[in-house]
């Protein structure tokens, strides 16, 4: 009788423009014993190729770089649908130009030093807003990406059903990434691609290899892809492989709710590994 089925863990570095010049990158391996085998790093330059990725048979988990809600005041002060997939539908219907317009008529008329909304999972992750437009793009992250894991019919536990052997959470490698190094390490324009970055790069893959990580697991991979995250100057690849091990902390806790905390908002969600706080 055959055992059960291993489970793929990805994770995913997006943008809410795919093309040539940036990518959607794809790390994918598996938990074995104590380590995360990294298997490969693939890049999708246009939207459908992520999206027949999406549909690919599982059982996978993945953790995707970008925000899958929206801070529940905006949503109330927007007067938009008080559920979870009914506002994604209407946010996608709005499409880009009038979903950019309402984020900064609402950013507007909300007082200086507090124009971007957060959600409670922001503050302790350091995240950036999900109302944010640019640098980087979050807003659009969200109306591009959240919406196609629906066409995909994954699960997302504590925002949506789906397939229960598809499961994608909202993962963010900055989380990690400052645990373990307090500097930058990435950047897209070349002007600032620069050796220490590229140092900082190489401390981290070099801990993540390292049992003693924020994960307690340490990554294992062919030397080629190793060094493909240290050159990276983005740190797309790097990232990708964060948000991979995030996830498979996930799986690891699947009997407890994946990690996630019980009561959390369902139009907000919940980024992966970030503890949560309290106000009592």
């Amino acid at each position: 009788m055959p055992g059960p089925r291993r489970w793929a863990v990805c994770g995913v570095d997006f943008t809410s423009r795919p093309s040539s010049r940036k990518s959607i990158t794809i790390a994918a391996g598996y938990f074995r014993h104590r380590g995360f085998i990294l298997e490969s790093i693939e890049d999708h330059q246009s939207w459908e190729g992520f999206e027949a990725w999406l549909h690919r048979p599982g059982p996978w988990i993945a953790g995707f770089d970008f925000p899958f809600g929206l801070p529940r005041c905006a949503v109330q002060d927007l007067q938009l649908p008080n559920d979870y997939v009914s506002l994604v539908h209407h946010c996608r219907r709005l499409g880009r130009d009038a979903f950019r317009a309402l984020l900064d008529r609402y950013r507007e008329s909300r007082p200086a030093g507090s124009r971007y909304a957060h959600r409670v999972t922001d503050l302790p992750a350091r995240s950036h807003s999900p109302l944010k437009l640019v640098n980087p793009p979050v807003g659009l992250m969200f109306l591009e990406g959240v919406p196609r894991l629906l066409d995909a019919g994954v699960r997302i536990p504590g925002l949506a059903e789906g397939d229960p052997e598809r499961l994608a959470f909202e993962a963010y490698p900055g989380f990690t990434a400052r645990a373990i190094f307090s500097g930058s390490y990435k950047n897209d324009s070349i002007a600032k691609q620069t050796p220490a970055r590229r140092r900082a790069r190489k401390f981290i893959v070099e801990t993540l290899m390292a049992a003693k990580n924020p994960f307690g697991i340490a990554l294992i991979a062919p030397p080629q892809l190793l060094a493909s995250l240290v050159n990276d100057a983005t740190g797309d690849r790097l990232d990708a492989v964060i948000c991979a091990m995030q996830a498979g902390w996930a799986l690891q806790r699947q009997q407890e709710n994946y990690g996630l905390p019980r009561g959390i908002d369902p139009l907000e969600g919940w980024i992966l590994m970030v503890p949560e706080t309290r106000s009592d």
